[in-house]
């Protein structure tokens, strides 16, 4: 069942007249598929790509490899290279990347744990770049990043 907040979300994009489209590793399809189930999924959802290998996200989405090398594919400064090449592709009005850590085995840290999610949003109205560590299961993690995703997307474009 599709969260609240991101029904919500769907209804301020769609109140703007604006779309959206997604970049995403650690999600593989997720945000996608949880703003096709909204009521306005029509009018707002652009589409999406689901760059779970690095291959994807040097072949299809041209994010440097040695950007990759040196950050790791779970960074901001990769999603953001993700959502900025999404974008364009994509010709969206709003652009979500998400890549992170959802199980051992990845290039997780002391520093950044396994639940560690990046999300980096491109809006109209001035890009979001946010790092988060979340707890619980694969699933668990997805869902909540999903919302946060959601909900940062209020909070930049809603009206004050």
């Amino acid at each position: 069942m599709t969260s609240e907040i991101i029904i919500q979300c769907s209804e301020a994009v769609a109140a703007k007249g604006w779309n959206i489209a997604f970049a995403e590793s650690a999600s593989a399809g997720k945000l996608s598929a949880e703003f096709s189930l909204t009521p306005l999924s029509g009018k707002i959802l652009r589409g999406g790509i689901v760059c779970y290998e690095v291959f994807v996200k040097e072949q299809i989405l041209l994010v440097p490899r040695e950007l990759i090398e040196q950050f790791t594919p779970e960074s901001q400064e990769v999603t953001s290279a993700l959502a900025q090449r999404t974008a364009v592709i994509f010709n969206a009005d709003i652009t979500v990347a998400l890549t992170g850590l959802t199980t051992a085995g990845g290039s997780e840290t002391a520093e950044k744990p396994v639940g560690t999610i990046f999300l980096s949003i491109i809006t109209p109205l001035g890009t979001i770049d946010h790092r988060e560590v979340f707890a619980g299961g694969p699933e668990q993690i997805i869902q909540q990043a999903a919302d946060k995703a959601a909900a940062l997307i209020i909070e930049k474009i809603k009206p004050e």
